[in-house]
């Protein structure tokens, strides 16, 4: 009915029943009032429950867990050559406060142990198997002579369980490579069978001295999942600088997906690719690494502050539960 007209027949007064009947013409408050009252309290309840979980997981940052990976690994010289011993089994892996799983590691750690050698260095890989399947290493962006490429049926015969092999080669750089496994890849690799190995340093622009040097190892399928260097948020390792540091990151993907990492606050300086270094460095808010790939980015630590690091995209990194997987934090102190 349109206000100020009259209707054309006597207007009869409601029933009881139509009265009580939300949404009825002219009819305020009532029921429907109460149903919207309700509705928001529901809302508001449910906004409150998921911000509760957002803050949990941003307050255990960062979580502790059994195990790290990625640590430095100090060689044995022998007759001037550096060796190296991985030893590659099964073992229990905490991804995230009480989650465990089923990894494949290299000296018990997901990713392996780091190797930093020199240009020049001669260096001895000894793999000893004793996973339930074969095996071997590839120095993934390592010049290296063919026998020692580490691809099975290729360029040697698989590392049986049981068995060794050793890995001889001169360090050329500088470089940065990945060592994986190249037997079963698609599963020995994504389940923990990856590490990082650097030979010598990029160049760095003039007047930049770089105050610490970080390798950042993703992942994101087998039983590891979306992490960083072997762990989920909140358990990942913050990285800590102090204001005015320049921190060099080594992105290195052993994943089967794209990452593009984003930085909040300051930019990254992308100085080399897969270990070449660029003739013009390029200043980039997000670096998008595919499978495979590394870049070498410094990071002038400017602005004091906890600064969120991620995979942008999102679904490997937060949801409703709030933040997982591929996230951390530059602490600027």
């Amino acid at each position: 009915m349109v206000a100020g007209v009259a209707p054309a027949c006597k207007a009869q007064s409601p029933t009881p029943a139509a009265a009580a009947q939300p949404g009825s013409p002219g009819q305020t408050g009532g029921t429907m009032g109460a149903h919207d009252t309700s509705a928001g309290a529901t809302a508001l309840s449910s906004a409150e429950a998921m911000d509760a979980m957002h803050e949990k997981g941003i307050k255990a940052f960062p979580a502790k867990t059994a195990g790290l990976g990625n640590q430095l690994m100090t060689p044995k010289i022998v007759d001037g050559v550096k060796v190296f011993e991985l030893t590659a089994k099964k073992i229990q892996w905490e991804t995230e406060p009480g989650h465990l799983v089923e990894a494949w590691s290299y000296n018990d750690q997901v990713p392996g142990p780091q190797i930093r050698v020199t240009e020049g260095d001669r260096v001895r890989v000894v793999l000893h198997n004793e996973l339930p399947e074969s095996t071997s290493i590839h120095f993934h962006g390592l010049l290296t002579p063919n026998a020692m490429d580490g691809t099975t049926d290729v360029t040697q015969d698989p590392v049986k369980p049981g068995e060794s092999f050793t890995y001889r080669f001169v360090a050329h750089g500088p470089a940065v490579g990945m060592y994986h496994s190249h037997h079963d890849a698609v599963k020995q690799v994504p389940d923990g069978l990856a590490g990082a190995i650097l030979v010598g340093h990029e160049p760095v622009p003039a007047g930049v001295t770089v105050a610490q040097r970080q390798v950042m190892i993703l992942d994101d399928s087998g039983t590891i999942g979306y992490a960083l260097n072997g762990k989920s948020f909140p358990a990942t390792a913050p990285v800590v600088a102090n204001t005015g540091d320049w921190v060099e990151m080594q992105y290195m993907n052993e994943g089967t997906q794209i990452h593009p990492m984003h930085l909040h606050g300051m930019p990254q300086v992308v100085i080399a690719k897969d270990g070449y270094p660029l003739a013009t460095p390029s200043t980039e808010d997000t670096v998008t690494v595919a499978p495979g790939e590394r870049y070498t980015v410094l990071i002038h630590a400017t602005e004091p502050g906890t600064w969120v690091w991620h995979c942008h995209i999102l679904t490997h990194a937060e949801n409703e539960n709030g933040m997982f997987g591929m996230v951390t934090a530059l602490v600027v102190k």
